[in-house]
């Protein structure tokens, strides 16, 4: 399944399916290309646990209410950036934020490495985080509402060249620190590839997710 038709899904659908694929950011050093690696869903307006919830519609908010393949970048606590995709059709407020992602080659980490300086014995620490990876990847509000499919966008989402030769298991879980989302706090709704040296954070009781074709 390729990007075009994975960002027009509803994010619950979208979420586990842009595991794998890949992010490109120019920089002014370069281009850096990392591979996602964790992934949450927040789709709809029904979902507590979503910032457009009831259809709350604000400046903050807007872009979510985007056609599929936009970009939804903002601000928590006042200090770190995160960066979503937006999914699905116009006027439902899908977004699927990128909790985690991998650096593709030596070139890719070490780009990231002089935008996030992390200890080259714990590289991991340099992107399993949706905070993280936004100061490695230097990725703030400037890039809010782009065209994630746009060909050269200062940043993109690519199909994986790899991916349809490639297998991995997908394990589900809760979002992580929505306590106020009520019921929604359990949600499996939380995706990431097993095992992978990336991640966030291991759930405690995961659930493996098998994905139609």
């Amino acid at each position: 399944m390729n990007i075009s038709d994975i960002v027009q899904m509803k994010a619950l659908d979208a979420a586990p399916r842009l595991l794998g694929q890949i992010i490109s950011r120019i920089t002014p050093a370069g281009e850096i290309r990392c591979r996602i690696v964790e992934t949450e869903s927040y789709g709809g307006a029904e979902d507590k646990g979503s910032h457009a919830y009831g259809n709350r519609r604000t400046a903050r908010t807007e872009m979510m209410f985007r056609q599929g393949g936009t970009s939804y970048v903002y601000l928590i606590y006042g200090m770190y950036h995160c960066v979503n995709v937006v999914t699905g059709d116009v006027d439902d407020p899908q977004a699927v934020l990128i909790r985690a992602v991998e650096p593709l080659t030596k070139r890719d980490e070490q780009l990231m490495t002089t935008l996030r300086p992390t200890d080259s014995r714990r590289m991991r620490n340099l992107s399993n985080g949706p905070g993280k990876l936004c100061q490695a990847l230097a990725i703030d509000k400037s890039l809010n509402g782009i065209n994630l499919l746009a060909s050269g966008g200062l940043l993109r989402l690519e199909q994986s060249p790899v991916l349809e030769n490639e297998s991995f298991e997908i394990e589900c879980g809760p979002r992580i620190n929505i306590d106020y989302a009520e019921e929604y706090a359990s949600k499996p709704w939380r995706f990431y590839i097993k095992n992978h040296l990336y991640v966030s954070a291991k759930n405690a009781m995961p659930t493996t997710l098998l994905l139609d074709s």
